[in-house]
């Protein structure tokens, strides 16, 4: 299976808390942090929610 690689680019001050539980669940706790995955639905679908946030490559 393929994997994506997941970059914080934006702060978490100011997000709603919905936004901010995505990224927990993504592991995403500070600007910059990269955190790799396996390219699945549940994982797409969880980077749909914050895309303004995050940056995705492979």
């Amino acid at each position: 299976m393929s994997e994506i690689k997941v970059k914080l680019m934006r702060s978490r001050i100011g997000l709603k808390p919905h936004q901010k539980k995505v990224l927990d669940a993504l592991g995403l706790k500070r600007r910059e942090m990269v955190k790799t995955f396996n390219d699945n639905a549940a994982v797409r679908g969880m980077i749909e929610h914050v895309k303004h946030l995050v940056e995705v490559s492979k």
